[in-house]
């Protein structure tokens, strides 16, 4: 990356600081948009199904209860396992794409070393798709990678690219994306809207990280919100709707009471504690007989 890091993974998600020598105390974007409930159960289900399927183990696995164990032990694990390689690819992507924007910027880049690394994971055409996009649309980045904070609502994040478009000022979210069966790269979630947002209504940007300066956020009037999905097919960059940003915030600040809360209940220790019997008393003497 161009800056140190502010951002450490901690028990309650991913947190920022204001330096590097000072302690996380808020919450990333991802982080409280990630408290929104979302069931993956059905998909957890299908990979791990499809990995016993294709597993080479299962034909002989079948007449041995230990082998089969261990088939289905390794499908269980299909689904993270999927889930971490999507993610590898994702910061290989957005290094290639946070290269080609410094480079843009006339500063110092690795471009041809982050897309040589690419290629050594068979994802070239990630970039070929890309560079086709930024030729067409000519991006000017006024900013990459640019750490923000919000202290009224406490939360901070890191914008992949602050960038001029035909004139008008647009903040930028890449996703990588997989192609569907037509060919097509694979549609955005319309979460990516709450999260630009949250950026949008950011209140300062990192100037310095070693000395945690920050200056007043320059581009929360941008004109343009865009998440742009890179595909190895094609690359689709679409807007959020300005009629909803506003429904969007307050999502994003229901969500962030919602983590603050969950955050507090963590601390508090046990929620629950076992209630042992009631102690046992010696049942009355009976009444003296009636003479």
């Amino acid at each position: 990356m161009t800056q140190p890091r502010l951002a450490e993974q901690t028990e309650y998600g991913r947190m920022y600081a204001r330096s590097t020598s000072e302690q996380a105390t808020v919450p990333s974007i991802t982080t409280v948009i990630s408290r929104a409930a979302h069931d993956l159960g059905g998909w957890y289900g299908y990979t791990a199904a499809q990995a016993a399927v294709r597993d080479d183990r299962l034909r002989q696995a079948l007449g041995s209860p230990a082998q089969l164990r261990a088939v289905v032990r390794d499908a269980a694990k299909a689904a993270e396992r999927h889930r971490d390689a999507a993610a590898a690819r994702g910061d290989r992507v957005h290094s290639y794409a946070e290269q080609i924007a410094l480079r843009a910027m006339g500063r110092p880049h690795r471009a041809a070393e982050a897309r040589a690394t690419l290629a050594e994971h068979g994802e070239e055409r990630f970039a070929s798709r890309f560079d086709e996009w930024w030729d067409l649309y000519a991006p000017e980045p006024l900013a990459v990678e640019v750490t923000v904070w919000n202290s009224t609502v406490g939360y901070a994040g890191t914008l992949d690219l602050v960038a001029r478009i035909a004139g008008r000022t647009c903040l930028i979210d890449y996703k990588t994306k997989g192609t569907d069966r037509d060919g097509r790269v694979k549609a955005l979630d319309p979460k990516v809207v709450t999260q630009l947002v949250a950026g949008l209504k950011a209140e300062e940007q990192l100037v310095d990280a070693e000395t945690g300066r920050w200056e007043p956020w320059a581009h929360g009037d941008a004109d343009l919100l865009l998440g742009v999905a890179i595909g190895e097919t094609e690359v689709v960059p679409v807007q959020a709707v300005p009629a909803v940003l506003e429904a969007h915030w307050y999502k994003f600040c229901a969500l962030h009471r919602v983590w603050t809360h969950e955050t507090a209940l963590a601390a508090a220790g046990p929620a629950l504690r076992p209630v042992p019997p009631p102690p046992v008393t010696a049942p009355p003497a009976p009444a003296p007989a009636a003479d």
